[in-house]
């Protein structure tokens, strides 16, 4: 199959090499060459799992399983499976790390496009498009434990060094896929977090101009500052040629902790509405492409012990209908056309996706206590639902000493200042230090096991052996 030339920007829709504006409607195939912890198990960040497997694991076995995870992960029948709900983009969020290693930042490893190769290739066979996502940046472009640094500060804008290595990675990537026309185009940083906003948009500046200098072609999709919410520092009188701005919209009406029951009731639709309009409301003044790279509930699952499934995932997926709704008149022009967006996420063990790992698996089978211990201690900070006992006992007093001595006027002086400081103690404690302890009680699950096993335990990620989230897949097609 060919795509009918490079899609391209013209005012604010994404159109085809004949002016056809084209809509992109998709998920993102996280957890594969960029893994979290909530998607596949394991505590912590993706440097830390892999470390501690290895230890368990030896090199041999280590390398044998993750080149089994990487091919099932996603096939060709994930591609036909995708294509079939009438979705046409994936976005591939990538670790860096599978171009760059930390001790030479200037070689690129070969090895990063043989893996992203094998996807944007599949997906074309099928017509669907791709995004290319460099989700992790050296020393973290966010405070969150998805970029992948281990820390709770994003010192990845602190050295010009290691943006320049970004940069030039992009160069090459860009120099990669110059000529495929079912690569949509590159989102050079997901949810970056510049706490001072400058150095974001000179990143900007030297990635756009480095990029177009092997690809004119490609669209560019920059994310918002502070995590893909903030664009309120990007200047007006500059606005990149052939750019998609985007989004993040999640609602808090998808997750656990949110105690208001959803009712699709005015107010709340209202506030679903407004937190969209504000997030574009940059966009709508330059008059350019929204692109709404991520959002998506979280669903209650048998295996994870949740109560009353069925009655809240129903309320969920109202929260998904009724953002759809937005989305679909959400043009920044006005003129009630549909936006392009990027469900979060497409595979994982039971959280958010359209497909997910059965319960009656080898990966439940073997990791089952193991998960139950990581619920109950509210490891995840993605759709965190853990003991009140350990909450009250443990974290509510630490929470509480620091709203006495910290003055009323400072609580939410740390950026970003939309986290206040109970959600940096719960990233420092337990997102950060607790789960680089606990890694490798996670990883000692694998010890002894045999490579028929570890072939078994990746399997568990191939297409045939997943379950479908059908009401999901069943909204999304019919969108």
């Amino acid at each position: 199959m060919t795509a009918q030339g490079f899609l391209k920007v013209k005012g604010t829709k994404i159109v085809d090499q004949n002016d056809k504006p084209v809509v992109l409607k998709g998920a993102a195939n996280g957890g594969h060459l960029n893994m979290e912890n909530f998607i596949t198990g394991y505590p912590g960040t993706e440097t830390e799992h892999k470390e501690a497997l290895l230890k368990v694991l030896g090199q041999e076995k280590f390398d044998f399983f993750f080149e089994k995870f990487y091919e099932y992960f996603w096939t060709d029948k994930d591609s036909e499976f995708f294509a079939s709900l009438k979705l046409n983009c994936l976005r591939i969020p990538f670790n860096y790390h599978h171009f760059l290693d930390d001790n030479d930042l200037t070689k690129v490893k070969p090895e990063g496009f043989r893996l992203l190769d094998r996807i944007v290739d599949s997906c074309a066979k099928y017509g669907i498009y791709t995004i290319l996502d460099l989700h992790t940046a050296p020393a973290g472009q966010n405070q969150g434990w998805h970029c992948d640094a281990g820390l709770h500060k994003a010192l990845f804008w602190n050295f010009n060094s290691l943006q320049d290595s970004i940069i030039d990675l992009w160069k090459v990537i860009a120099a990669h896929y110059k000529d495929n026309t079912w690569v949509a185009g590159y989102n050079p940083l997901n949810e970056p977090a510049d706490s001072k906003h400058h150095r974001l948009i000179s990143f900007y500046d030297k990635c756009e101009k480095a990029i177009r200098e092997v690809d004119p072609n490609h669209i560019l999709f920059l994310d918002g500052n502070t995590y893909s919410m903030d664009f309120s520092q990007f200047p007006l009188d500059r606005v990149y040629p052939n750019t998609v701005y985007a989004i993040h919209d999640y609602a808090i009406y998808g997750f656990p902790s949110c105690k208001e029951k959803y009712v699709g009731s005015d107010e709340q639709l209202g506030k679903l509405k407004s937190q969209y309009e504000n997030k574009i409301d940059y966009i709508k003044k330059i008059q350019v492409p929204v692109w709404n790279g991520e959002f998506g509930p979280v669903y209650s699952s048998e295996v994870r012990g949740d109560k009353n499934i069925e009655e809240t995932n129903l309320v969920r997926y109202k929260v998904l209908r009724d953002q759809l709704k937005i989305y679909a008149k959400g043009d920044p022009s006005g003129d009630e056309s549909p936006i392009s967006w990027s469900i979060w996420l497409y595979k994982d063990i039971g959280y958010q996706g359209l497909t997910y790992v059965s319960p009656k698996s080898k990966w439940f089978q073997l990791l089952g206590p193991w998960l139950e211990k990581k619920k109950k201690l509210g490891l995840d900070g993605w759709g965190k639902d853990s003991d009140p006992e350990i909450e009250k006992n443990v974290y509510d007093p630490v929470k509480k000493h620091f709203k006495e001595v910290i003055p009323k006027e400072f609580q939410s002086i740390v950026y970003p200042t939309h986290r206040n400081f109970e959600n940096y103690i719960d990233r420092v404690l337990r997102e950060n230090l607790l789960s680089q302890y606990l890694t490798y009680e996670f990883a000692s699950y694998f010890k002894g096991l045999s490579f028929e096993d570890l072939d078994e335990l990746a399997a568990c990620f191939k297409f045939e052996n997943v379950e479908k989230r059908d009401v999901l897949n069943q909204y999304l097609a019919e969108y």
